[in-house]
């Protein structure tokens, strides 16, 4: 599994590993780094992207299969 989390960063919404101090990217918007991360996870061979909202609790979290997986799960949110 290759857990990532989108989190606030002074320089926009940051995609970290689970446990990591710094994060693998900075984006400008929430969006692009969620996509980022699912596209992280989805080549690392799937699990969970944790999205904090601006508040700093989570908001949502989504569960990414492979990206070769041919019975994807049944989840539809995007």
């Amino acid at each position: 599994m290759a857990d990532r989390y989108v989190t606030k960063h002074p320089n926009g919404w940051a995609v970290k590993a689970a446990g990591a101090q710094r994060a693998s990217s900075v984006h400008s918007t929430q969006r692009s780094a969620e996509q980022a991360a699912k596209q992280t996870v989805r080549n690392l061979g799937g699990g969970e992207v944790r999205i904090q909202g601006r508040d700093g609790r989570w908001r949502d979290s989504d569960t990414v299969a492979p990206g070769n997986d041919p019975m994807p799960p049944r989840d539809k949110k995007h």
